[in-house]
């Protein structure tokens, strides 16, 4: 199947799920997160904000900011077209929408953290596999972004977040496509 339908199937899927659904997945997917890898251990963390169905990871970043870890959310460069910079995160943050409509912190000198101090990075999903494969939006704007990663051999741990009826089979993996390490959901959690 094209990518793009894949896409409109998944999100078609995630979008179904209701408002309880959601609340009690983000709450499970934080226990997956404790139980199976280093968040207690990771000092800076970037999650994002939930989008158009995706898996809420609101438990982990208020499980964060009770544990005085440092918190980062993706907002776009505003001079790197195509990639994201990740800014940290406060309750207070002052916050603007994107040209997607997304909310992220204002960016400014002081906030902006470089991807080598970044312990662990949650990436949202479209689609998954038991390989660690991810289907994003096809922005490439993570893809992009996270490439240093493995060019620089950063110890970054990349995540990816998703529910339970968004893994895929098998899913293509390009040149381009950066793995990750693991994915977490609600009831499982898969190593790559």
């Amino acid at each position: 199947m094209p990518p793009t339908n894949l896409r409109l199937q998944f999100r078609k899927k995630r979008q179904q799920l209701s408002k309880a659904q959601q609340l009690q997945a983000s709450k499970q997917v934080l226990n997956t997160c404790l139980q199976q890898l280093s968040l207690q251990q990771a000092n800076t963390v970037a999650c994002y904000l939930a989008n158009d169905g995706e898996i809420d990871p609101r438990c982990i970043i208020e499980y964060c900011w009770q544990h005085n870890k440092r918190v980062l959310l993706p907002v776009l460069h505003p001079f790197s077209t195509g990639h994201l910079a990740f800014v940290e995160y406060f309750p207070n943050s002052v916050m603007i929408a994107n040209q997607y409509g997304i909310k992220e912190p204002v960016i400014t000198s002081h906030n902006i953290c470089p991807l080598a101090d970044i312990e662990l990075i949650m990436t949202p999903l479209v689609a998954f596999d038991a390989a660690g494969n991810r289907l994003g939006m096809g922005g490439g704007y993570y893809d992009r972004s996270l490439a240093p990663i493995k060019r620089d051999k950063l110890n970054t741990q990349l995540i990816g977040l998703a529910h339970t009826c968004q893994q895929a089979n098998a899913l293509k993996a390009n040149h381009w496509d950066i793995p990750l390490h693991g994915i977490a959901t609600p009831t499982q959690y898969f190593k790559t």
